[in-house]
């Protein structure tokens, strides 16, 4: 019983997924569901739009003119938000395309109270349709299919001969737990699609050899800083002193668990807010965002040398690991990647050039 309980929570909760597996892509959720808005609000304009028209000139659609007009305003203003002011992945834009569901759920509610004698057709659809385009944690969107159900038949209560509300109740009992569970399966498939998505990109970005940024990742990483109003970082550019030989020495396994051992040091010596990469061969590159500090850096290449030579071992006891480095400080002036790496190499160039063991700033 227990387990079964937690399945349930698990699905109304997360999606049927784990907490920092649903942590992990509900940035992606939410620009999802903003991009599906957006253009849903367009629709929306557009559809309110021609039923107001239409009202203008049909007797039969006149009487709705109002609930056509203030819906239509709404979906215009929406999708004007949704274009220029909102932002994608933030919890605001998602607590806006709420209150739109709820205004669907209003306008459902208008339309069938001015035809006291029909069935609710307009609201059941939208028990149905709506959560089919939201992708949140169950939970949210069931608590808004019940209250919307529940207001819904409290004001048809009033309005409404008694036979056809009774069945109004059977109808939106029916189609809110047909809803709920559309939603629930719905949500599930599509953040599995985020989560296989996520790791297949993760896998991409990966260096097989050391779990690190591969250059490719590292490039985009880096990229997507510079691009943005940031204008400061320290860029690190890393070499092993003498590896070849050591792939001479001891064979290229030794030399595979070396990078491996320097990787797994920079991976441990870096948050995950720092980009830290392999670049290739027995390159890295690390890069500190935000920073720009000469002191900083200074400390940061003595620490990983001294580090590096301490802790990194090969087959001989006796034989030290040593590092040279390249250092290229940014703020603001290089517009990419490659502009900021090019000093750094020089850097490093220059390091080895000079003795090894070493690093410059640029």
């Amino acid at each position: 019983m227990r387990k079964v309980l937690n399945i349930i929570r698990d699905y109304f909760c997360y999606c049927g997924i784990s907490k920092d597996e649903y942590n992990a892509v509900k940035k992606d959720a939410y620009i999802s569901n903003y991009n599906v808005w957006q253009f849903i609000h367009v629709l929306m304009a557009g559809a309110f739009g021609l039923l107001f028209i239409g009202s203008l000139i049909n007797d039969t659609l006149k009487q709705n003119m109002l609930f056509y007009l203030v819906p239509f305003i709404y979906s215009v203003v929406s999708a004007l938000l949704f274009l220029f002011v909102l932002k994608k992945d933030a919890i605001v834009s998602q607590l806006y395309i709420y209150l739109s569901i709820v205004v669907l759920f209003l306008f459902g509610a208008f339309v069938t109270s001015n035809k006291p004698n029909d069935m609710a057709v307009t609201f059941m659809v939208m028990l149905i349709i709506t959560p089919m385009f939201m992708l949140d944690r169950p939970f949210f969107m069931s608590f808004v299919l019940v209250i919307a159900s529940i207001v819904f038949l409290v004001w048809m209560k009033q309005v409404k001969p008694y036979e056809v509300w009774f069945g109004d109740l059977v109808d939106t009992i029916a189609f809110c737990l047909i809803g709920i569970f559309l939603h629930i399966i719905a949500n599930s498939i599509r953040i599995k699609e985020f989560v296989l998505t996520k790791k297949i990109n993760e896998q991409k970005d990966l260096d097989d050899l050391t779990g690190l940024q591969n250059k490719g990742a590292l490039t985009r990483c880096i990229n997507e800083f510079l691009s943005s109003n940031a204008n400061k970082g320290i860029l690190f550019m890393l070499d092993i002193d003498g590896f070849k030989s050591i792939n001479d020495t001891f064979g290229h396994d030794v030399g595979d668990d070396v990078i491996r051992q320097v990787g797994e040091y920079l991976k441990t010596k870096f948050s995950k807010s720092r980009i830290v990469g392999r670049f290739g061969g027995d390159e890295f590159i690390i890069f500190i965002e935000n920073e720009d500090d000469l002191a900083l850096a200074s400390r940061l290449a003595r620490e990983v040398s001294a580090d590096i030579t301490k802790y990194i071992r090969t087959p001989d006891p006796n034989q030290r690991i040593h590092v040279s480095q390249g250092i290229a400080i940014y703020r603001g002036e290089e517009k990419n990647y490659s502009e900021i790496f090019k000093k750094a190499d020089i850097a490093l160039y220059n390091t080895k050039n000079e003795g090894k063991d070493d690093y410059q700033i640029y």
